[in-house]
């Protein structure tokens, strides 16, 4: 019997996860594999490289620095969130990742990405984090707000737009039980995008373009098969318990906060469950 774990991206609402992962951490509950999406990714690598509070820590200390995100970084490199500071400074310097533990921990780490050519998901297997930052800034890198990475001569962006929940492919992994953290309470549902926007600004990569359009389609889709699998006992999900009005982007440390302590309120109240569900 194996354990996966699934990470739901979000920006910013996923201090949610942290909140979440750091409780798990805290409380000794291990999984085999995680496979993460965007911000999933990004700040669930903590958990792998046992480093409680860190996604809070980095996060509530340079949210308000023009080096990490803002609109300046957008004008200046296409990236709202700038490259050489958030995945290269903070994490070699800064803030320093403990990619020793991650490498010594027995958890297979996949990142999620969408290929620009195909609109399809791929998942990359992080064993060296330092050497495949890009990679995971790739995860990350969401629609609008950065420009495409490239990785081996192929654009790619936002794991989250051509699989948001990867729980299906986890199950392809081989976890028997999966713990997915949702950054969206129980009634949230996507509305469908602007496709003019859509059109315009991804023109040169139709089957993107594609993917993007109907992403909320598949979204919703996949909420509706992960509360099937809640309901009859098969998958564990914890989820926020209200909503909080958090922006993706949100650069106020007290929301920060206020999401990374509602992920711990809502763990800490389901550690039974979890624990019976995980025997």
């Amino acid at each position: 019997m194996s354990t996966g774990m699934v990470l739901e991206g979000g920006g910013m609402r996923g201090l949610y996860t942290a909140g979440v992962l750091d409780t798990l951490l805290e409380e000794g509950i291990e999984v085999d594999g995680m496979v993460t999406v965007s911000a999933g990714a990004l700040f669930g690598i903590n958990y792998a490289s046992k480093q409680k509070g860190r996604a809070l820590r980095y996060n509530i200390k340079y949210i308000k620095d023009k080096r990490y995100i803002g609109l300046k970084s957008w004008f200046k490199t296409g990236d709202v969130v700038n490259k050489e500071f958030a995945y290269y400074t903070v994490p070699f310097s800064l803030d320093i990742f403990d990619e020793q533990t991650f490498k010594q921990a027995a958890i297979d780490f996949y990142a999620t990405v969408t290929n620009m050519e195909t609109g399809l998901p791929e998942y990359v297997k992080i064993k060296e984090p330092f050497n495949q930052m890009e990679s995971l800034r790739a995860s990350g890198s969401m629609p609008f707000a950065s420009k495409p990475v490239k990785l081996k001569g192929v654009n790619y962006l936002d794991g989250g737009v051509s699989d948001s929940i990867p729980l299906e492919k986890a199950k392809a992994l081989g976890y028997d039980k999966n713990i997915v953290v949702l950054t969206r309470p129980l009634d949230y549902r996507k509305i469908k995008p602007n496709e003019f926007l859509i059109e315009g600004w991804y023109k040169n990569y139709p089957r993107f373009k594609e993917t993007l359009k109907n992403r909320y389609k598949n979204y919703n889709e996949t909420v509706e098969t992960i509360i099937e699998e809640e309901n009859k006992g098969n998958t564990f999900v914890i989820r926020p318990s209200k909503t909080i009005k958090i922006k993706r982007l949100e650069r106020d440390p007290d929301k920060l906060r206020e999401m990374y302590d509602l992920g711990v309120k809502d763990t800490r109240e389901r550690l039974s469950e979890l624990r019976d569900y995980l025997k």
